[in-house]
This record gives C-alpha cells, structure tokens and sequence, in this order.
C-alpha cells in the first residue's frame, strides 16, 4: 500500500457527534488525524474529502437568525465555501500538530475547491436534497415566499428546504491539487462536495446546490488519477441482504457484481447506494485504480485486508 496516491472521502462522523461546539468537532477530527497517519507514514500522496452536511446546516440556521437589512445571509453556495474553510483549518491544524508529534516533516494545506457542474443537470428542475433546520409548516410557508424556494416535508419531523444536488463534472481546481501532491503536500479538498458552480461567458458562478461528498471524491480521483479511493462510512464492510438473516459481507467485488446487486435493490438509495455509484464511476474511469469501501475505525486496517474492494475484475 505504499507510494499510492489516495484519495479518502470522511463520513460525517468523521468531523461530529451530537455535540456541534468548536471543541467536540476538533476532537473528532483529531482521533480521524490519528488514524489518517498510517497511509501517511508508509509514504502516500493523500488527498482527504469530508462532509459538511451538520455543519452547513447549523450556518444556514445561523444565517437566517442573523438574517437583516444591514447582516444579510450569505447564500447556499458561500456557507458551503466557509465550513470547507472552517473544516479545513481544523483539519490541517489538528494534522499538522500530529506530523510534528511524529517528526514527519511535510505540509498540510485546506483549498477551498470549486466543483463544475452542468447547469443543464436535471436536478436542476427538480430540487430534492433537503438543507437546514426543520420549520412547521407555517415557517415553511412564510419563508418560501421570502426566498422563493422550495420546502418540503421531510422524514414526519417537518418542513425542509430542498436544493439541487447535480453531478459533478469537473474540478476547477485539479491542477492545483495535482501540484500539491506532487511536491509531498498532504491536501484537503472538495469538502462538502466542493463549492457548486457552472461555467459562463464571464467565468464560473456559484449556485444554489449542493453536491454528493462522495461523487465529488469520485470525480476529484478520476482526475488527479488516484491509485485508490477509499471511502469511508458507518460500516466495516459493504453488505448484500443487510440486517438479515442471510445477511453476506463483500470483501472482495467487481464492478459487474455491484451491478448486480444495485439492479437486485441491495443498497440504499440514502445511505450506501451513492457510495457504490461513487466507487463504479472510478473503478470505471481509472486505468487499474481500486475502491474500497469501509469504517473510519478500519481504516488503518486497510492494507491487512479490511473494508470492502471493488475492482474491474
């Protein structure tokens, strides 16, 4: 597993737990420095993705409590750029005080990343990914006709704003990330799905969407030609027939098997199914690249077998 160029996409337990203060989500990130070190001590170039969803979330609700004449909110697009930021400092704080601890002399750095998308994507016209507090009914009511969005009723717990959730198609800032790599700087990108923008005649503009995590870690691997995309979730393993009784544990898959499976329904659309696109579409894309699939708490068990590993064949 050594000299690979990994990209590793954290879950949101990666980053936070029930508790949202600054000091829980410093915690949290400083146990997942802890078993990020194993790929950086056998010499890998790594790239880390992370979620933003709980913490994107509470901005939203900060914003709009703040929300006036003369403190605006920020829009969708802005507060996914500045929990990449607030992320991506701890991140590289919490890391860099580990390589010290470990007398590895290498640098970290958080780039705030702009993630391309097709303003012609049909999520566009149908928003469905819901963002931010849960209002009644009423609040919902009254917010649409200020913002002009769309809520909806989400999981019987209230009413939620639905964004777009287009795919991405590009990585404005991949040739930077290449350059970082390649001089032996660990680098943190696409948080939160990157920053969703579509190209115009005066450059790329901010919309209001947000992107898969995971799909955008796809995408960020397929171009900067990973050697391994390692994506990290609640599980251990990938399952077929999960919590029951015949319940099997993928170890080792092809790509046509996951087909299979997907076609048969054995993933959830919510949970584990985007993570499965996510690693088809690079195992696809890739030359003879590998995903694999696992826990946070395996990760440092990669390389004596643990998690899931999807190839061509």
């Amino acid at each position: 597993m050594e000299n690979k160029r990994i990209v590793v996409a954290l879950g949101g337990n990666a980053i936070l737990s029930d508790d949202a203060s600054e000091k829980a989500q410093k915690i949290a990130i400083r146990s997942t420095c802890e078993k990020l070190m194993k790929l950086i001590t056998s010499g890998n170039q790594l790239i880390i993705s992370h979620g933003n969803g709980p913490q994107v979330g509470n901005l939203l609700l900060q914003q709009q409590v703040a929300d006036s004449i003369k403190n605006p909110a920020m829009p969708l697009d802005t507060c996914v750029s500045m929990t990449q930021g607030s992320i991506g400092y701890w991140m590289q704080n919490e890391m860099g005080k580990m390589l010290h601890e470990n007398g590895i002399n290498r640098t970290v750095v958080s780039l705030v990343t702009q993630v391309c998308v097709d303003e012609k994507d049909a999520a566009f016209s149908n928003p469905a990914k819901p963002i931010g507090p849960f209002l009644t009914k009423e609040e919902a009511d009254l917010a649409s006709e200020k913002d002009s969005c769309i809520y909806k009723e989400d999981s019987g717990r209230g009413y939620r704003k639905v964004v777009p959730s287009p795919k991405p198609v590009g990585i404005v800032e991949c040739d930077a990330v290449v350059k970082l790599i390649e001089n032996d700087i660990i680098t943190i990108s696409c948080g939160g799905g990157g920053v969703p923008v579509v190209l115009t005649e005066n450059g790329y503009k901010g919309v209001e969407a947000v992107i898969d995590k995971d799909l955008a870690s796809q995408k960020l691997a397929e171009l900067v030609e990973a050697d391994e995309l390692i994506i990290l979730t609640g599980v251990d393993n990938v399952y077929i027939n999960f919590n029951k009784p015949n319940q099997e544990k993928l170890t080792n898959v092809t790509v046509n098997e996951l087909k299979k499976y997907i076609e048969e329904g054995q993933f959830a659309k919510g949970s584990m199914l985007p993570k499965i696109e996510a690693a088809i579409a690079f195992v696809e894309a890739s030359k003879s690249g590998v995903a694999i699939i696992t826990s946070l708490e395996k990760l440092g068990e990669i390389s004596e077998g643990a998690g899931t590993v999807i190839s061509k064949n």
